[in-house]
């Protein structure tokens, strides 16, 4: 075949495709399928086509899609802060059980209700855009907007109770951002990308050129705005190949409390056996002076008093003697509240041995330690007032760490600050650790060596310039790979935590990259997506603008340029896969048109 035969050849197909991409097309069961869904319109989705000048909605349905808007992003927000919250559910459960009295996974079902909220705001954004870019006019049922302001209501009150109650997780939404900014940045960009066909596809509808210029205005600036957004994020995990320091060890809080009642024999010995180097505690001095370990400063949550001293529920511990502790049970309730939603993996011994769990004394604590040379931490609580040894309760202490048990005071990080000075003359050896952060100069003339913070406190810079003065840092409680990997990339020396089963199993911290990988993500993601919307804008500019000369005479004489499917009826329906597709093959057709000039060009000279 010669060079001219194929040129013209060529050229009728692209001409032909040409012809396709000026037209437009109609899915009617598509389109009264979104339309039923969005506005129960299923048998009047025809009265809602709106011709290519008009304008996508009226204001009131103008006033429901951005109320809708805002749903969606508030719903969102919140669901990202309440799944970032996932570390603290248990403190959340158990504040409740302190104020209702009862037990209730309450953490689960709000996470349930702001997905259910999240999900269904998220099907009525996506079925608005297909209508618009289906070339529709949005008409939104009643129905859908009580469910839209219901789910705009429960997202602000439930943020608002929350940061009144629980204003500290603020603080961890922060940090998550340290981690997850990179790809919320990379799934902002494919969003922003994916929203410029139908926000091109109305744009040049438009006659009124403010309008225009208002959606476009805002549309690019939120756009530039996230082009941008890399300039100004900061994450530790984002760090060169070997400045990686070593994984925080492990400190059991309470033990391994997903796997056995918290603060009981059972429970440090499973966090001894999945790995843990340090165990953490609470200790509370009994009505007869003997040590033991609670964290509440009553028996009900974690033990059977109501039913063996009815009377007596909310005494203090400590107003109990060592018998009358030894005789309470206190591993039923891990099995019957299930906590952690674990109880269910153990094994039917295991079930039977955490049922049957007592209050453990700070003797077999120290035994235990000091037999698998494991570091300590225990929170110390003073009796209340008239207690027989509130004025005591540090030597009484003093006196089991140092003639009942078998631990080195270097495996004993001594956490409380009353007496200090003394303690630390009687046995330098002990490890001082503060659980406030305090002046360099201060910490130093305390003798401390260690800080005991929460997690929230984590900062890069904070433990560079302990660290600087042999000062390490524990942090407290991480229970969440990402916070691990977080605390890991910081540099924290230590975590107390109560999943040590699943934080041993990670050799390196998530998400971690090189700044030079990651450069690379966003500089290839964001010029993909500027070429991207470029290019879309410019085929809808063209396309609108050949549609608009194109007449029925036009049509029947020309059909090079706009084919007539029907005499006398133009289609008023943009197909959203077809165009798609045809755009591909619109950008061939220009590729091919050069090259089509340059054949030509050769054949005349």
């Amino acid at each position: 075949m010669t060079y001219p035969a194929m040129a013209s050849r060529f050229s009728q197909r692209l001409l032909g495709l040409r012809a396709k991409l000026l037209q437009r097309y109609e899915h009617g069961p598509f389109v009264r399928c979104l339309s039923g869904l969005y506005g129960c319109r299923w048998r009047r989705y025809e009265r809602s086509r709106g011709q290519p000048e008009d304008c996508c909605c009226s204001k009131l349905e103008g006033a429901s899609f951005a109320l809708l808007v805002v749903a969606f992003c508030l719903t969102l927000l919140f669901l990202y802060f309440w799944g970032q919250a996932e570390n603290d559910y248990n403190d959340f459960d158990w504040f409740n059980f302190g104020h209702l009295g009862f037990w209730f996974p309450w953490s689960v079902v709000l996470l349930v209700i702001s997905a259910g909220f999240f999900t269904y705001v998220t099907v009525l954004m996506l079925l608005a855009v297909c209508l618009l870019s289906e070339g529709q006019k949005l008409h939104l049922h009643w129905s859908h907007k009580v469910g839209i302001l219901i789910s705009l209501i429960f997202s602000v009150a439930a943020t608002a109770v929350l940061s009144d109650l629980w204003g500290e997780e603020w603080t961890t939404l922060l940090l998550s951002f340290q981690v997850t900014a990179p790809y919320l940045h990379l799934g902002g960009v494919l969003l922003m990308t994916s929203l410029g066909w139908p926000v091109a596809l109305h744009v040049f509808r438009m006659n009124s050129s403010v309008r225009r210029g208002l959606i476009v205005g805002v549309y690019l600036s939120v756009l530039l705005t996230l082009y941008l957004v890399p300039l100004g994020l900061y994450s530790p995990c984002i760090k060169q190949k070997g400045t990686l320091g070593p994984a925080p060890a492990l400190i059991g809080h309470r033990g391994a409390p997903m796997l056995a009642p918290e603060n009981t024999l059972m429970s440090f010995e499973k966090a001894v056996e999945a790995g843990s180097d340090g165990l953490e505690t609470d200790v509370a001095i009994s009505y007869d002076g003997v040590p033991f370990l609670m964290h509440d400063h009553n028996l009900q949550r974690t033990t059977n008093v109501q039913e063996v001293f009815p009377n007596r529920t909310g005494a203090p511990a400590a107003t109990f003697t060592w018998s009358e502790l030894e005789g309470l049970n206190a591993g039923s309730w891990f099995l019957s509240q299930n906590p952690f939603g674990t109880a269910g993996s153990l094994r039917q011994e295991e079930r039977q041995r955490a049922g049957n769990q007592s209050v453990c004394s700070l003797q077999d604590f120290l035994q235990l330690a000091g037999q698998a040379q494991k570091l300590v931490i225990f929170d110390l609580y003073r009796p209340p007032y008239g207690h027989p040894y509130s004025n005591s309760w540090i030597q009484r202490t003093l006196d089991v760490l140092y003639n009942v048990s078998s631990i080195q005071s270097s495996q004993v990080l001594w956490l409380p600050s009353d007496q200090r000075s003394w303690v630390h003359q009687s046995d330098p050896g002990l490890q001082q650790t503060s659980g406030t952060r305090l002046p360099l100069e201060e910490l130093q003339r305390n003798n401390i060596v260690r800080l005991n913070l929460p997690y929230s406190s984590m900062s890069a810079e904070l433990t560079r310039e302990y660290s600087a003065v042999n000062i390490s840092t524990n942090l407290y409680v991480i229970s969440q790979p990402w916070l691990y990997s977080l605390a890991w990339c910081t540099g924290v020396h230590s975590v107390t935590t109560n999943a040590p089963q699943l934080l041993r199993t990670l050799d390196s911290p998530l998400l971690l990259m090189s700044p030079e990988e990651y450069n690379l993500m966003w500089i290839l993601t964001d010029v993909l997506s500027f070429m991207l919307v470029v290019a879309i804008f410019y085929f809808h500019r063209w396309r609108e603008r050949r549609l608009a000369f194109c007449s029925d005479r036009e049509v029947k004489q020309d059909n090079d340029s706009c084919r007539q499917n029907k005499p006398g009826d133009l289609k008023v329906q943009l197909s959203y896969r077809r165009c798609v597709l045809l755009f591909t093959v619109y950008c061939a057709q220009i590729i091919g048109e050069y090259f089509d000039h340059i054949i030509n060009s050769r054949l005349i000279f």
